[in-house]
Parts: structure tokens; C-alpha cells; sequence
């Protein structure tokens, strides 16, 4: 060390006062865990701290499945800030009396998006962002099969996409019972697990990481993927040949922030949660390399051709996708969709393509679609209180649990269903 700054050391030391001033004048650390990855955090940390100089902030990275038994321990882990896109975690947290009422302006920040909330009604977090779900599409490998890009959910069904589709499986893959669950409000309880157990047919499901979309329908290993916004357009912004399309039925995942009960800095917790949702935070969405929506309408005003806006979209009568409908279920929706179409995976796979070819010859396959489309159980049922909480044992990207006596007799009733529609099926000679 050399000399001048052994005698600084010595002065700061010797002297209360400098010390204490030198203390004041180092920006003071709020902590935030979040889930996102270093490419966004690195661009609000930058234009944050430029911003709020007397601030530093101090990432904590934290899946959803690690995040809230860490924020329900005592002390809460000395987090300030919790941001990320778990809907379900922010919901656990505000029951469980972890969060704090946000005292920011919210004049400009609506409250809903077409059936979605963007706030919690009791005011202890507020949505930063909103992804949607759609089609990555290879318009290259399209074009080779003869086909148009999908435009809804029912163009997934087509036998000419058999094989070519990559279906996130929602038993790992946190992003997709949200999807799941947008199908079945659209269609209806009965039609909507019809289509999935069909698009199944046509499908390779892919597991953890919502990557592995993209990383199929890319290269054109397959024409259509199905994905949530934000990772296609990552893809596109690396410079993949693909094409993001939004179905007319889609619905809105929102990423939230909230302020810890225990948070210990709690003048940079409010300015941090405050940036985020104001026009120069908002704007950084829009870069090209981070590519998510705002929660703020006036963020789309220099929207290009063909450019999302959810705000445009709800006005025309879309996002009817109810997430309060949606949040209690999904744990049962995704045990369904396991025992349903993901363990059987395979053999659902060749019994659609025998469907599709007697079809095709002309034979009556209606009672072959009606088994390998019903589901386990019946909407009055899934709508249970005691059942959904049954299944509200993990969080998204958790490790699955072993199927249990209800998933048991639902695995048992779809196998029934499944060699009826075999025995049917040689008996039309497919």
C-alpha cells in the first residue's frame, strides 16, 4: 500500500468526523434477489445507479423454487426487493404478511390489462413487465412442409405439423401451465384438453429451460414452437431465423416487484421499485436486446408495424385469460397435463397418427377422438378448493413429486381410455 493512502486510512480513523462522512458520502446497498439473467439486470443496474448515486444495488439470483423459502425465513434473508416473474410466489408472500404496502406514484400505471391485474388490489406489488405466449415460427421450414404460420391454438391440430411442433412440457418447464391453462379458458374445459391431447400428438415435448424452444425451431430441427415472448425474441436478437406470432388467444404472465416486510434500506427499496415502473426504466424494455412489454400504455407510443401492444390488444377484445381463474389451478392443471399426455407421451403420439390416416381414408374416428381427448376429470371437479390445494405443493421448476392416489386413478382412467381407442382403431383396420 503506499504511503498517501496509509495516511488517508490513518485520518479516517483518527477522525470521527471524516469517518462518518466518508461513510455517508458510499452509496448505501439495496438488495434485490431476482430471477432474471445478467443481461437485464446489468442494464437497469447501470441506468439505475446513474440515476440514484447515493445507491448501489446488490443482486441476489434466485429461481422461484429457491426464492420463497429464502424470503420466508427469518429476517428474510436481509432482502430489500424481490422482483421477478412468479405469480404465485408474490401471491404466497402477500398472504403469508411478507411483503409491504408500496407508497410510490402509481398515477400512470393501470391497474388491469383485459382480464389481467397488474397491481395487487391491496397494493404490495405491482407488475414491472408482461410477457405473452405465442409461436416461434421457421418460416424456412414452413415453407418447405406447404404450410402458412399457425394463427391459433386449433392450427396446431393439423396433421401436416405432425412432428414439427416443440411442446414445452409443464411438469418442468415454469412458464408453460400458464399456457396450458390460456387453451383451456379459450376452448373450454373439455374442447381445450381435446386440443391439447392432439397438438401432444403432434408434438416433441421439451423439458427444463425455456431455450430449448427456440433451440429446435431455430436451425429448423421443427417448423413451430411454443413459447413465452421474451425467449423468442432473445433468439431473434441473437440473430435466429425465426418469427415470433402472436395467436388470437394469448394471455398475460406479468413479472412483479415488491418491498420485503424486513427490508433494511428501505429509501432505496422505494426508489429502485419506482424506477423500474417510470418512463426511463419502462424504455429499457423496449431495447431490442431485452424485447419484454411495459406495463405502461404510454411506452407503446413509437410502436412499429407489427409490434405487440397488450394495452391495443385487450381494446380489440383479446386477453380474456383470467389469471385469478388460472392461479389456483395450476398445480392441478399440470398434474393432469402429466398423467394425461406427459407420461404417455409416446404411445399418444401413434395413436393420433393412426386417428389422423383413418380419417384421412374416410373412416369415422369420432369416439376415437372423443377417448384420447377426455380428460380425467371434469371442470366442476378441478374447480375444488380442497383438490387445487391438494396440488399446490411445489413451485414452478421445483422437482416433480411422485405421483400420488389421485394422480394414480387419473393415470389409470387415461389408460383405459387409451387402449379402447387402440381396439377401436384396429377395428377400422388403421
Amino acid at each position: 500500500m503506499d504511503h498517501k493512502r496509509r495516511s488517508l486510512i490513518a485520518a479516517l480513523t483518527a477522525s470521527p468526523l471524516l469517518a462518518h462522512a466518508a461513510a455517508r458520502s458510499s452509496p448505501r446497498p439495496v438488495v434485490v434477489m431476482t430471477s432474471y439473467p445478467d443481461e437485464v439486470i446489468t442494464r437497469f443496474q447501470e441506468a439505475f445507479e446513474r440515476a440514484h448515486p447515493g445507491f448501489a444495488l446488490q443482486f441476489l439470483w434466485r429461481m422461484p423454487f429457491d426464492a420463497l423459502p429464502y424470503l420466508q425465513q427469518p429476517g428474510q434473508g436481509g432482502v430489500d426487493v424481490y422482483w421477478s416473474a412468479s405469480p404465485r410466489n408474490f401471491a404466497a408472500l402477500a398472504a403469508g404478511g411478507a411483503l409491504r404496502v408500496l407508497d410510490i406514484d402509481r398515477k400512470d400505471l393501470p391497474a388491469r390489462v383485459g382480464n389481467a391485474d397488474l397491481a395487487d388490489p391491496q397494493g404490495r406489488y405491482i407488475a414491472t413487465e408482461m410477457a405473452a405466449y405465442g409461436f416461434a415460427v421457421n418460416p424456412a421450414a414452413l415453407e418447405r412442409l406447404g404450410l402458412s404460420a399457425p394463427e391459433d391454438w386449433e392450427d396446431l391440430a393439423a396433421p401436416a405439423l405432425a412432428g414439427q411442433i416443440a411442446l414445452p412440457d409443464p411438469v418442468t418447464v415454469g412458464f408453460a401451465p400458464v399456457m396450458i391453462d390460456i387453451v383451456l379458458q379459450a376452448y373450454g374445459w373439455q374442447r381445450g384438453w381435446a386440443l391439447w391431447s392432439e397438438i401432444a400428438g403432434n408434438a416433441q415435448l421439451t423439458g427444463h429451460g425455456g431455450s430449448f424452444v427456440t433451440d429446435l425451431v431455430g436451425p429448423g430441427t421443427l417448423a413451430v414452437g411454443l413459447s413465452i415472448d421474451f425467449f423468442v425474441a432473445s433468439a431473434i436478437a441473437k440473430g435466429q431465423a425465426i418469427r415470433l406470432v402472436y395467436p388470437r388467444h394469448t394471455g398475460i404472465n406479468p413479472a412483479q416487484v415488491a418491498i420485503l416486510r424486513d427490508a433494511h434500506e428501505l429509501e432505496g427499496a422505494r426508489a429502485f421499485v419506482a424506477f423500474l415502473v417510470s418512463p426511463a426504466g419502462q424504455r429499457i424494455l423496449r431495447d431490442r436486446s431485452i424485447r419484454k412489454l411495459p406495463v405502461r400504455p404510454d411506452a407503446y407510443a413509437d410502436s412499429g408495424v407489427g409490434d405487440f401492444n397488450p394495452f391495443a390488444a385487450a381494446s380489440a377484445g383479446g386477453l380474456a385469460f383470467d389469471q385469478k381463474l388460472a392461479l389456483p389451478r395450476l398445480g392441478l392443471v399440470t398434474a393432469v397435463f402429466g398423467q394425461m399426455i406427459s407420461q404417455p407421451h409416446a404411445e399418444l403420439v401413434t395413436l393420433w397418427q393412426r386417428a389422423h390416416a383413418a380419417q384421412a381414408a374416410g373412416k369415422d374416428v369420432g369416439a376415437v377422438r372423443a377417448l384420447l381427448g377426455a380428460p380425467p376429470l371434469g371442470e366442476q371437479e378441478a374447480a375444488d378448493g380442497a383438490l387445487q390445494a391438494h396440488f399446490r405443493r411445489s413451485t414452478e421448476g421445483a422437482a416433480v413429486p411422485a405421483p400420488d392416489a389421485v394422480e394414480s386413478a387419473w393415470a389409470q382412467a387415461c389408460q383405459k381410455r387409451r387402449i379402447d381407442a387402440r381396439q377401436m382403431l384396429e377395428a377400422l383396420g388403421a
